[in-house]
């Protein structure tokens, strides 16, 4: 990814695995997420994105979401604007040339932004370990739509 643009098309499981790995090494202090999503504010209301718990396999899209965030690793919710939020989708597109795939979270984040106000807002949450804490209302709705663990 020279520039720090995404590669023309990643079509392999290789090549995602690559480019999940450039995305965090390019985010200093990332780790992976015990669960993300992304929702969108509108006033007091939250409309949710792919919900990504335990065990999700989204990788790159969660490195992808933390490089744009600057999630470093720790139990965070950040607020984005949509043209943070877009660029998250344009440097997720080019894993669309993986066609044997699907894409929730990045089919999820273009429906949050098109389905968005003038005063929408958008938040990420990262949740680095289950046991953390919710760091505030938005993350304790979030947790609270997680599958309930075993």
């Amino acid at each position: 990814m020279a520039g720090g643009e995404p590669a023309a098309q990643w079509r392999t499981r290789e090549e995602l695995a690559a480019a999940t790995a450039d995305f965090a090494r390019r985010t200093p202090g990332y780790a992976v997420p015990a669960a993300f999503a992304v929702a969108r504010l509108d006033g007091a209301d939250l409309a949710f994105g792919r919900l990504n718990g335990p065990g999700h396999a989204a990788l790159l899209s969660a490195a992808v979401l933390g490089h744009v965030c600057g999630y470093r690793g720790r139990t965070a919710t950040f607020r984005l604007t949509a043209a943070e939020l877009q660029r998250a989708v344009d440097l997720l597109a080019p894993a669309e040339a993986a066609a044997h795939l699907a894409h929730p979270n990045l089919e999820s984040w273009r429906e949050l932004l098109r389905s968005a106000g003038p005063d929408s807002g958008f938040l990420a949450f990262f949740v680095a370990d289950l046991r953390d804490a919710p760091v505030g209302p938005h993350d304790a709705v979030f947790r609270s739509r997680l599958p309930a663990q075993l």
